[in-house]
C-alpha cells in the first residue's frame, strides 16, 4: 500500500513538472490580445508588401517600376534572415543602454512556452520584424532609380543593423530613451525618422538622377500608386494598434487618432495645392494621407482626437512646404519625397506627442514626476539623437558600399532603366 501511494505520489509530481510551463502559459496568455497581434503582424507587413511596393511603384517612371517592387520584396526576405540571427537580439535581448545583447541569436531562446507579455514570445517577434522590415524599404524612396540593386542589398543589411537595431533598443527595448522615458508610440524615432534622415542622406551623397530637376520625371502610373496608398491607409491600423501590444483601449484610440489624423493630412495637402495652384491632385492628396499617418505614429497612444485633428492638419501644410523646400529651393534629389514626409512628419509628432498628451488636452496624461516641460524636452533629445546618429551611421555606410561595389548605375543603364539593367525584365509589354 505504502509502495502504490508512493508510486502515486512520483506521478502527480512527474505531471506537475510536465504540466508548469502550460500552466503558467495559461495563467498570462491572453487569446484576445494574441488574436489582434498576430492580425496586426499580417496587416503590417500588407503594408510594405503589397503596400508600400504599390505606392512607390506607381511613383517612379516605368523603366523603373519593377526594381522598386524587387527592392521592397528582397529587403523584406535579407531583413527576415538578420532578424533570426541576432537583430531581434540585438533590439530586444537584455543587454547595455545603447543595444541589445547577443544572448538570443539565432531567436535561442524564443519556444512555443516562452511570453511576452500577454504573448506568446513568437507573436511579438514576428510583430516587430515587419517593423524592421518597412523601415529600410521606406528608405529606397530615397535612392530610387538610380541605385545598383546589389549596393542596395548590401546598404540594407549594414543599415539595419547600425542603424535600426540600435535605434529600436534605445527606445523600445530597454535601452536609454525608453529609460528617460520618451514617448515613441509606433515608430516616431525609430521609422520614421531613421527612414527619413537615411533617404536624405542617401540623396545627397548618390547626387541627382539625370535630368533633375530640369526634366519632368513624372509617376507612370498614378493608380498604382492611389491603391498602395489605400493599403497603407488600412495596414496602418495594425502599425499603430498593435503597437498597444494588446486589444485594449490604447489599441482603439489609437486606431481613431491614426484614421483623423490620416484624413486631415490627405484633406489640407490637397486644400495647399487647391489654394497655390488651382487644383487639389491625387498625388497630392495620398502624399497628404502617408504625411499623415508617419505624423501621429509616434503619439498614437498618447493622444486624443483633439490632438489627432491638430497632428494630422499640422502635417498637411508643414510636410507640404518641406517637400517645395526641398525639391525647388535646396534642389535636393529626394526621389519619393521620405524626408520632408516621413522625416518631417515623424520629427514634428515626435514633438506634439510631448504636447498633446497632456489630460487637459485630451491624452493619456504623463508618468508621475513628468509634465509638458520636461516630456518636450526628452522628445526633443530623442529627435536630436535619433537624426545625428542616423545621418552620420548613414554617410559611413554609404561611402564603405560606395568603397566595395560602388553606389550608382552607369550614366547608359540609368537612362536605359533599371529593370532591364538591374533584372533583366521589364514591368510592361513594349
Amino acid at each position: 500500500m505504502n509502495q502504490f501511494k508512493c508510486l502515486t505520489n512520483r506521478l502527480a509530481s512527474i505531471a506537475v513538472l510536465l504540466l508548469s510551463p502550460l500552466a503558467a502559459q495559461a495563467e498570462t496568455l491572453d487569446s484576445g490580445d494574441t488574436a489582434w497581434i498576430m492580425t496586426s503582424t499580417a496587416l503590417v507587413l500588407f503594408m510594405t508588401l503589397p503596400g508600400l511596393a504599390l505606392f512607390y511603384g506607381g511613383l517612379v517612371r516605368s523603366k523603373n517600376v519593377l526594381s522598386v517592387l524587387m527592392q521592397c520584396f528582397v529587403i523584406a526576405c535579407v531583413v527576415t534572415i538578420i532578424w533570426v540571427i541576432y537583430g531581434y537580439s540585438m533590439s530586444f535581448a537584455e543587454g547595455n543602454s545603447w543595444v541589445g545583447g547577443l544572448s538570443n541569436l539565432f531567436l535561442g531562446e524564443v519556444t512555443r512556452e516562452s511570453m511576452n507579455g500577454t504573448l506568446p514570445e513568437t507573436v511579438f517577434v514576428m510583430f516587430q520584424l515587419t517593423f524592421a522590415i518597412i523601415t529600410p524599404a521606406l528608405v529606397v524612396g530615397g535612392f530610387a532609380e538610380r541605385m545598383k540593386f546589389s549596393s542596395m542589398l548590401l546598404f540594407s543589411i549594414f543599415w539595419v543593423s547600425l542603424v535600426y537595431f540600435p535605434v529600436c533598443h534605445w527606445v523600445w527595448g530597454g535601452g536609454w530613451l525608453g529609460e528617460m522615458g520618451l514617448l515613441d508610440f509606433a515608430g516616431g524615432t525609430v521609422v520614421h525618422i531613421t527612414a527619413g534622415v537615411a533617404a536624405i542622406v542617401a540623396a545627397m551623397v548618390m547626387g541627382k538622377r539625370n535630368g533633375f530637376p530640369e526634366t519632368p520625371m513624372m509617376p507612370h502610373n498614378m493608380t498604382m500608386t492611389v491603391t498602395g496608398a489605400g493599403m497603407l491607409w488600412v495596414g496602418w491600423f495594425g502599425f499603430n494598434g498593435g503597437s498597444a501590444v494588446a486589444a485594449n483601449g490604447d489599441a482603439g484610440m489609437a486606431i481613431l487618432v491614426t484614421h483623423i489624423s490620416a484624413a486631415c493630412g490627405a484633406f489640407t495637402w490637397a486644400v495647399m495645392e487647391w489654394i497655390r495652384y488651382g487644383k487639389a491632385s491625387a498625388l497630392g492628396t495620398v502624399t497628404g494621407m502617408v504625411a499623415g499617418l508617419g505624423t501621429i505614429t509616434p503619439a498614437s497612444g498618447f493622444v486624443g482626437p483633439m490632438g489627432a485633428l491638430v497632428i494630422g492638419t499640422s502635417a498637411g501644410v508643414i510636410c507640404f512646404i518641406a517637400t517645395g523646400f526641398i525639391k525647388r529651393k535646396l534642389k535636393i534629389d529626394d526621389s519619393l519625397d521620405v524626408f520632408p514626409v516621413h522625416g518631417v512628419g515623424g520629427v514634428l509628432g515626435t514633438f506634439m506627442a510631448g504636447i498633446f498628451a497632456a489630460s487637459s488636452l485630451g491624452g493619456a496624461g504623463y508618468a508621475e514626476g513628468m509634465n509638458m516641460g520636461s516630456q518636450v524636452g526628452v522628445q526633443v533629445i530623442g529627435i536630436v539623437a535619433t537624426l545625428l546618429w542616423t545621418a552620420v551611421i548613414t554617410f559611413v555606410i554609404l561611402k564603405v558600399v560606395d568603397a566595395i561595389l560602388g553606389l550608382r548605375v552607369s550614366d547608359e543603364q540609368e537612362t536605359e532603366g533599371l529593370d532591364i539593367t538591374q533584372h533583366d525584365e521589364r514591368g510592361y509589354i513594349i
